[in-house]
């Protein structure tokens, strides 16, 4: 999952805070997930409060809101694009891998050493010890953007190492993108077309994998069906897709896009909150649903934020901070994750006071996240972009 497409606070574009807020709470539903798979908010005294359904969707679309990022991250990368460079045509390929590479690659370096050397000093939940599973060839699969491939192969990784699958099939797209766009922009149908294949090809790709794997009930079959490239592609080609609808169709009145943001909020519910239902009713057409209703909240945002009266956001201001700080968090909060289990085990509560783990690790974690990203992530986004660029060139 790449939530580097965020600016790392240095952008010239101006952000918009909406879809921030959409990237915090994404994130906030990865660490639920995460803190939920350790410590269930069902086995807490919660569950003698509030409904199952709501708990049971707290606790499990980690998955699902990562491809929420997708679907964020097409949109916002293919937006910035076009204000560069105006045409696809013309993008220019050095400077989209530096803007790529200059955003992702410190912070992932960092994230990687940091998991080695938890490794190399045995720490509890950091070791790698599977059958076939190394170190080395961890770090390969980080920097080749194949760890889901190499997580199918061999099983789970530790959870710190497990989070970067997402980042192998963003980044495989992203390498691909601007070749697609020099090659087919000027040719605006082709183009067009191209991104509406890919993204329609997500139900059939997952019917196509559930065929062939979902019979089968071995843990490898389990991690492709849920990481395979092709449905992650196909979440990030409705952001690009949604982007150009958006450059198409700049000022609709305010309430096509308060209908736009309803009609995605709905959608993304249903599926967190009543995805059994969902599933059982659409089948291969689940994910779909999810990623469309995220390309309708994206669009209705934009347009609601380009309006003369854009939505101010302040009742969820630690929220738009999550969202902007949402590469960090993702690459490090499993490190708190594991802290905070570590510290509720040894403290002896029963697991009915679970759920007062979860305040503590949300914002420990936007604490990791907001100190990585100001002493480390944009100091070196903007050395990198200058030097490379060799002139001043903004972040974003």
């Amino acid at each position: 999952m790449n939530f580097s497409s965020a600016s790392s606070g240095v952008a010239a574009f101006d952000r918009n805070r909406g879809i921030d807020a959409l990237r915090g709470a994404s994130i906030v539903f990865v660490i639920f997930n995460h803190l939920g798979i350790r410590m269930p908010l069902a086995k807490t005294a919660l569950a003698q409060i509030l409904p199952s359904w709501l708990l049971r969707g707290l606790n499990w679309n980690g998955y699902e809101a990562v491809f929420l990022f997708f679907v964020i991250s097409g949109f916002l990368i293919a937006r910035r694009s076009l204000e560069r460079w105006g045409e696809w045509q013309c993008t220019p390929l050095r400077q989209f891998y530096l803007f790529r590479a200059s955003r992702i690659l410190p912070t992932l370096v960092l994230v990687v050493v940091a998991l080695a050397a938890c490794h190399l000093l045995r720490v509890p939940n950091f070791v790698i010890d599977k059958p076939g599973q190394s170190l080395g060839g961890a770090i390969a699969a980080v920097f080749g953007l194949c760890m889901n491939v190499y997580e199918a192969r061999h099983g789970y990784l530790p959870g710190g190492w497990d989070v970067l699958w997402s980042l192998s099939i963003e980044e495989v797209f992203y390498l691909a993108f601007p070749l697609l766009c020099v090659s087919l922009g000027r040719v605006r149908v082709a183009f067009v077309v191209a991104l509406v294949a890919l993204a329609l090809s997500l139900p059939y790709t997952h019917a196509l994998l559930r065929a062939e794997y979902g019979q089968s009930h071995s843990q490898l079959a389990e991690i492709w069906l849920e990481k395979a490239y092709l449905p992650g592609m196909a979440a990030i080609a409705f952001g690009v897709l949604t982007a150009l609808l958006a450059q198409r169709i700049a000022a609709p009145p305010q309430r096509t896009a308060l209908a736009c943001c309803l009609i995605g909020v709905a959608g993304i519910g249903s599926v967190f909150f009543a995805g059994k239902f969902v599933f059982h009713w659409l089948r291969d057409g689940y994910m779909v649903l999810l990623t469309g209703s995220a390309a309708s909240l994206v669009l209705g945002l934009h347009w609601q934020a380009t309006s003369g009266k854009p939505w101010q956001m302040r009742a969820f201001g630690w929220v738009c901070s999550c969202g902007k700080l949402s590469y960090e968090i993702y690459l490090f909060h499993m490190f708190v994750v594991f802290a905070i289990v570590g510290i509720a085990r040894a403290c002896g509560l029963d697991e009915e006071w679970g759920w007062l783990w979860y305040a503590p690790t949300l914002v420990l974690s936007w604490l990791l996240g907001r100190i990585v990203s100001r002493a480390f992530s944009q100091p070196c986004e903007r050395w990198l972009r200058n030097r490379f660029a060799g002139r001043p060139i903004p972040a974003g």
